[in-house]
């Protein structure tokens, strides 16, 4: 009866699943701020002056901390030392208050034709002060990401976890989707155009999802209760150490894995944060619908992620499903950067191509690392490679929008009244194309070093 009870709440399919739901909807909220402003280019260059290289720093911002004073490595320890209930709240009031700064910057009229300068450069101060609640949010973000990936170990471990990766992913997802097909249409609700309008939203959003992980904090106790480990701390040998971020870092397969990542992930978020304005000036497709199109992407993989997961958990190849995520990467980018394969129909077509390479490869990726990483190191070596992932996140769109301002502006516009940059978007995508290529050598890579070492990437999840 005392065993019965010990594994009656994770070995109950109804418990992990509501568990999974709960935080899933949590990093939705989060993921729907994180893409809510790509939509808004050419209104924020309109209505508040910004240029491209205003809103390449703006979206640098995501990895200010998180990169360089190491908030994703210490929120890994703490998640690692502290555990999911304590770190997740932190991660989500943390989110809530970036957010609230990043509308207070955007809605005032305070900052008004200010300069400030910061180091060694000068930045409107509106941008800097969107750019710091954007900063603060994505250490929140990063961390709440971090946490659900140890919080689905720690439920569907030996069970159906990249199926529960892959669902969440796609939760995660359909707020990107949501982000980019609303954010337009939301600033221009009730006739006027109001950019702080979505950022309001999403506050709204984030207090919900704060909420929402409250009531897993709860789950997750009932969890540790059922299985007697509430006043049980772990082992010396099972309990993480400082020491353990060497055994890490020195891990071949660790490093491939997160290179892949940081690869991978570079040439599809930025991409997205300027998608819609490729969406206008090579398709010509208007303001209001050019998020729509890019939509497409999340909204595929909200269904191709989970099936793709699903495969690993039962076939496995984790691996190879990794190196033709890659291919479909390369494909697509090399087609968006050749000028006169410009028919709105075809952007369609490559958006959907793209929805299933970006639904390959996080499928695989995330449920492989704990073949490869002891439980106990988890929470660290995922805010390690999240850390690596932050450096692209945060230097793409910086030289994504430094290399349109320098190289591609084409003349100028009026849409609604406002005067617009046209831009050629050729040499970005070229750029994109770069990072496809060098994810597929360490998609390669990462495969030999599993034959090599038998972490068994290319063996299926569900034990048997």
């Amino acid at each position: 009866m005392t065993e019965m009870i010990r594994k009656s709440l994770r070995d109950s399919k109804t418990a992990r699943w509501i568990a999974l739901g709960v935080v899933a909807f949590t990093m939705l909220t989060g993921y729907y701020l994180t893409d809510v402003i790509a939509p808004l280019k050419g209104l924020l260059e309109g209505k508040l002056g910004w240029d491209s290289s205003d809103f390449g720093f703006f979206n640098s911002a995501y990895g200010w901390f998180n990169v360089f004073l190491l908030m994703l490595i210490i929120g890994g320890i703490i998640l690692d030392k502290m555990g999911v209930r304590f770190t997740g709240l932190m991660a989500a009031v943390v989110m809530v208050s970036g957010t609230a700064l990043k509308y207070w910057a955007v809605s005032t009229t305070s900052l008004d034709g200010q300069m400030w300068h910061i180091l060694w450069f000068d930045v409107k101060a509106q941008v800097f002060m969107a750019a710091l609640g954007f900063a603060i949010f994505a250490v929140g973000i990063e961390v709440a990401g971090i946490t659900v990936s140890k919080i689905i170990v720690k439920w569907f471990k030996g069970k159906e976890l990249a199926l529960a990766m892959g669902l969440e992913m796609a939760t995660a997802r359909l707020g990107t989707a949501l982000a980019l097909s609303t954010s337009v249409p939301i600033a221009r609700a009730f006739g006027m155009i109001d950019v702080s309008r979505p950022i309001l939203v999403c506050l709204i959003m984030l207090c919900i999802g704060l909420i929402s992980y409250i009531v897993y904090c709860f789950m997750d106790k009932k969890l540790e209760e059922s299985e007697n480990l509430l006043d049980e701390p772990a082992s010396d040998e099972e309990a993480f150490k400082i020491m353990d971020i060497f055994k890490i870092i020195t891990n071949k397969g660790w490093w491939y894995i997160a290179i892949l990542c940081v690869l991978f992930y570079s040439a599809v978020f930025p991409f997205l944060k300027y998608a819609s304005d490729l969406m206008v000036n090579k398709f010509g497709v208007s303001e209001s619908l050019a998020g729509s199109i890019p939509a497409m992407l999340p909204f595929g993989t909200i269904l191709l992620t989970p099936f793709f997961g699903s495969l690993y958990d039962r076939r496995g190849k984790g691996a190879t499903i990794m190196i033709i995520g890659s291919l479909l990467l390369i494909l697509v980018h090399a087609l968006f950067s050749i000028p006169f394969l410009n028919n709105w129909m075809f952007s369609i077509v490559l958006i959907m191509v793209l929805g299933v390479g970006f639904s390959l490869v996080p499928s695989a990726m995330w449920p492989s690392v704990p073949k490869i990483i002891p439980e106990n190191q988890l929470g660290t070596a995922y805010a390690l490679i999240f850390w690596v992932q932050n450096w692209g996140l945060m230097g793409v769109p910086a030289l994504i929008g430094w290399v349109l301002e320098k190289y591609c502006i084409t003349g100028q516009v009026v849409r609604d009244g406002l005067t617009v940059n046209t831009y050629n978007y050729t040499l970005p995508m070229m750029i994109f194309t770069g990072f496809g290529v060098l994810a597929l050598i360490f998609a390669i890579l990462l495969k030999a070093e599993d034959k090599k070492k038998g972490y068994g990437l290319e063996l299926p999840n569900i034990s048997k």
